[in-house]
């Protein structure tokens, strides 16, 4: 069935992703470190220390409220807890804290990827970036050094994450990320 605006033109489709939101103390002390790394190296503000949940996926925005509202419904509270900090190949994965891929946490992005008919091309890894950017192998290790001075014990955060948002995340975004809008939030019912 083709969605239509008001008007019966097709509805515009976006990119939409999910992410799990830490809670504010963590939040705070996560924004500190990104302001930090990105004072030194550069790169774009990340909005919010986030953890995607479900990738970008293409949909009109009522197809993207309706599955939200629908996997947020299901979805209780759950913990994560990092496993180290890490650095990647992708600009969006310059620099990141892995967490431990526990039964909840990937239990919690196989419900959400059910609701949006989301097929990942690889098995889930949760993450939270810390600095997204294009570096040389040697600027990622001395951010990934400078990261545990700024904030020595980052490797030993433990929250429950117990609010999910749905994002506009354009894919095509030249790494500004001036195009990426908040929609929707929710709260995860207790754990």
């Amino acid at each position: 069935m083709e969605m239509t605006d008001g008007a019966g033109a097709p509805a515009q489709e976006n990119d939409y992703s999910v992410w799990a939101i830490p809670p504010e103390d963590v939040r705070e002390r996560l924004k500190k470190l990104m302001g930090g790394l990105r004072s030194e190296f550069g790169g774009p503000e990340i909005f919010q220390p986030h953890i995607t949940v479900v990738g970008a996926i293409s949909l009109t925005e009522q197809e993207a409220l309706e599955k939200f509202r629908s996997a947020c419904e299901g979805l209780k509270a759950y913990q994560v807890k990092t496993d180290r900090t890490v650095t990647g190949a992708f600009p969006s994965q310059c620099l990141y804290l892995l967490f431990q891929s526990t039964p909840e946490v990937m239990d919690a992005s196989a419900h959400c990827c059910r609701h949006f008919g989301y097929k990942r091309s690889n098995q889930y890894m949760p993450h939270l970036s810390l600095l997204y950017g294009t570096l040389t192998n040697e600027e990622k290790k001395k951010a990934k050094e400078k990261t545990h001075v700024l904030d020595e014990s980052i490797d030993g955060l433990n929250f429950q994450i117990s609010r999910l948002a749905l994002w506009i995340t354009d894919r095509k975004d030249n790494g500004t990320l001036e195009t990426w809008k908040l929609i929707s939030e929710c709260s995860l019912s207790p754990d």
